[in-house]
């Protein structure tokens, strides 16, 4: 493969690094160890291509994907000649190379959403003059730019007045119109049509894209040429597909909007009309894996849309290893090299017993030599299996362990991170009297909560206000002091109605905590400015387009919602309000990308924590390689590093770390050495708990690409597919008939790892080395 298809300096030097046997799939691929570092290698490649072709037609992705791409392009542009950047040039192939000029560059923006404004942050327009044509200096007067402002429509009105819910109905390409804002709508549809095939010769007469660098949906897309898009499809106005709304709610505002929403992409054809362009695919993260897999080792066909890069002989995917583990070339790497461990027995066992659908006792010596796996198992014999089988089992023992005498530090980047994770290992440890325990989430979280439901809760509030039935503000030192105190009861007085199930009188206790919130965010002296203050939120919001960044007490207050609805979870449970701790670490900005985490803002907080509760026991969300939102990893940057400073002040040869994981990225049975049973029982009080108290995260406004609906759905979805996968190798009867009642009434299971500080912080270094030096 690599013989048809010649790697370029900089590549040939990145696949050194990676270690990469051999590749056979349909498409060439480079593997790095994490996100910051695919930015890396995509940025030298970009230099690397543009010393050659300096004014060039280069077409670059938008959203989060390319964040690091962007960074370390500025970053070693401005530092080629000094010590750092010399030190990269060299060692990834760029060590004679001229220090590329990006300014005769010919930018074609590759999508964007239709109808929305220009001028809105959260359109890609706004994005590539940002990021690309001022950030990286470009001509904008060589740029092919989509903007809905300038397209053409009927009698030249805006695309408001002809489309004033923003909606845009493509049956009118084809049937007859109604009535006369549908006739002018129908015209516009063909006007627009027509405004995409003269972007589509524009491109064209450039003699194609000569650089495309483009992210993949988890359905495959490319740009938002969607699965099943034709493989010979030009510019267009197009629909698009759930999975693609889901991974859109974020730029948008929510699924609300982007489910509604079409777009204006660039073809597959047009990527690979030139057929001496470099088109690189970049993908992060084991969530990618099984698209990944596909789009590589399938034939040229339209369900996997990357697989048009075939046609290429400089088509790429540069891929973290956690996206290309499903790959036949990393399996066979796994097993194949390198020292053999446990560990690859008892993946190679579980996979097996996937593969044949066989229960373990039922596997034969034959099945195991027969196997391109299991047949690698040094010294393979009649026991093999059973010990596979009495490693899981001990992994469940483990997990049923009773906890006493612990002090629990339980930490998420987000809001529900850590119920989605682990929420029944905790319950179990909240039961025992000895235990303390302490949770904490490290960001504000403000992104998640929606203008409208603000909104709505705004209005109930002045409704109560009105009504007197917000007692508190009457008192004489509310507002100077008062409003601090009592935060408990507004817990128990919402808990206690859901309970009773007086929704109104629950609605009741969240505007309490609302009208809180306001008098600390705005500093409000009396019940009157408190009622201007909620009218010019509400007017602020209203003026406001779905997706855009919100002022900072908004965000604050937005957050404050957040942290009252993680304080009902833990309630339910008996913790205290004192007992949870919400951090907002300063990085958490809502920017598109947001900073790395700093050492003294972002590491102090969590270091001071560790310092005044002194856990015994600290549980994380573990994603070392950058595959969840980018917010995981930010956070177990800035939580290593408070971890190891606090290391040199107490002796923590005991301490102990749980990695978790949860519905963005999963460990296997084999690479966790906890397995925690899952009782019905447990799926409902955690189902009860996100559905009770995570109101603003209800109606799912930006759900899972994998689940239209709530994340706690998700979260049992993927406990019990873990079950039906260790059930597979101990057999049903292992769970009916086993001598505990706990695991007898599992139907779910739960990963997670146990470390030592020092394991821990070797996985989380590699992550920050990868990032040391460019900020």
């Amino acid at each position: 493969m690599l013989a048809n298809y010649p790697l370029s300096k900089t590549e040939e030097a990145f696949f050194k690094d990676s270690e990469t046997e051999s590749i056979s799939t349909k498409i060439p691929y480079l593997t790095v160890d994490n996100f910051p570092k695919l930015g890396l290698l995509t940025a030298c490649r970009f230099l690397e291509w543009v010393s050659t072709n300096p004014d060039g037609v280069i077409s670059l992705p938008t959203g989060k994907t390319p964040e690091y791409f962007i960074k370390w392009t500025k970053f070693l542009l401005d530092n080629w000649e000094k010590k750092k950047g010399l030190e990269i040039r060299e060692k990834y192939g760029l060590k004679d190379t001229k220090k590329p000029v990006l300014k005769d560059l010919q930018f074609v923006q590759i999508d964007e959403f239709y109808p929305i404004s220009s001028q809105q942050k959260n359109s890609f327009y706004h994005y590539v003059n940002k990021f690309y044509i001022e950030g990286f200096g470009l001509d904008p007067k060589k740029a092919l730019l989509i903007n809905s402002d300038e397209i053409r429509l009927a009698e030249g009105k805006s695309y408001r007045e002809i489309f004033p819910d923003s909606k845009v109905d493509l049956s009118l390409r084809y049937r007859e119109y109604t009535n006369n804002l549908e006739r002018l709508q129908q015209e516009s549809i063909y006007l627009i049509d027509q405004w995409c095939g003269e972007y589509e010769a524009k491109i064209r007469e450039k003699g194609g894209i000569g650089f495309f660098v483009g992210g993949i949906g988890p359905d495959g897309h490319i740009a938002f040429n969607t699965r099943g898009s034709d493989i010979f499809s030009t510019t267009r106005l197009t629909e698009t597909n759930f999975e693609t709304q889901a991974v859109a709610a974020g730029d948008l505002g929510g699924i609300e909007i982007s489910a509604n929403r079409l777009v204006i992409t660039i073809g597959l054809d047009t990527i690979v009309h030139n057929p001496e362009a470099v088109a690189i695919i970049i993908a992060a993260g084991e969530a990618k894996a099984p698209i990944v897999k596909q789009s590589l080792e399938q034939s040229l066909n339209n369900v996997y849309p990357a697989t048009v890069l075939q046609k290429l002989k400089n088509g790429r995917f540069y891929l973290t290893k956690g996206a290309a583990s499903k790959l036949t070339d990393s399996v066979d790497q796994y097993y194949f090299t390198g020292k053999w461990t446990f560990t690859k027995t008892e993946r190679a066992v579980l996979e097996l017993c996937k593969k044949l659908q066989k229960y373990g006792h039922r596997i034969t010596m034959e099945d195991l030599k027969n196997d391109k796996y299991t047949s690698q198992i040094p010294d393979l014999n009649e026991n093999t299996v059973k010990e596979v089988i009495q490693s899981i089992s001990k992994k469940i023992d483990k997990g049923m362990e009773e906890e006493k005498n612990e002090v629990f530090l339980h930490t998420g980047p987000h809001h529900d991170d850590i119920s989605l994770g682990i929420l029944p290992q905790i319950t179990k440890q909240l039961h025992e009297n000895s235990n303390e325990a302490h949770f904490a989430v490290l960001t504000s979280g403000f992104t998640a909560v929606t203008n409208s439901f603000v909104i709505d809760t705004l209005k109930s509030t002045k409704k109560f206000l009105d009504e007197g039935r917000i007692q508190m503000v009457k008192y004489e030192d509310f507002y100077e002091s008062g409003y601090k105190l009592k935060m408990d009861k507004d817990v128990y007085h919402y808990l206690t109605n859901v309970a009773s199930e007086n929704a109104e009188e629950r609605l009741r206790g969240l505007c309490h905590r609302v009208v809180r919130a306001i008098v600390f965010t705005f500093g409000i002296k009396s019940t009157m400015q408190l009622r201007d203050q909620i009218n010019e939120i509400i007017t602020v919001l209203k003026n406001s387009y779905d997706g855009e960044k919100n002022p900072k007490n908004i965000q604050t207050l937005k957050g404050m919602i957040r942290e009252f609805e993680e304080e009902l979870v833990w309630a339910h449970f008996g913790v205290q309000v004192k007992n949870v701790h919400h951090l907002r670490l300063g990085f958490y900005t809502g920017d598109i990308f947001t900073e790395q985490p700093d050492k003294k803002r972002d590491v102090e907080p969590i270091l001071n924590m560790l310092r005044d509760i002194k856990p015994t026991k600290l549980s994380l969300t573990l994603d070392p390689e950058g595959s969840g939102p980018d917010t995981h990893y930010k956070v177990l940057q800035a939580t290593a590093e408070a971890v190891r400073q606090w290391s040199l002040e107490e002796d923590l040869s005991n301490f102990k770390i749980i990695g978790y994981r949860n519905v963005w990225f999963k460990f296997d049975a084999a690479e966790s050495n906890v397995i925690v049973p899952v009782s019905l029982g447990d799926m409902s009080v955690m189902e009860d708990s996100f559905s009770n108290c995570y109101l603003s995260q209800v109606n799912a406004s930006f759900p899972s690409y994998a689940h239209n609906g709530k994340f706690s759905t998700l979260a049992r979805r993927t406990w019990v597919n873990q079950l039906s996968d260790v059930q597979l190798l101990l057999g049903k009867n292992y769970f009916y008939q086993h001598h505990t009642a706990k695991v007898r009434s599992s139907h779910g299971l739960i990963f997670f790892r146990e470390m030592g500080v020092e394991d821990f912080l070797v996985e989380a270094r590699e992550l920050e080395k990868s990032t040391e030096g460019m900020m």
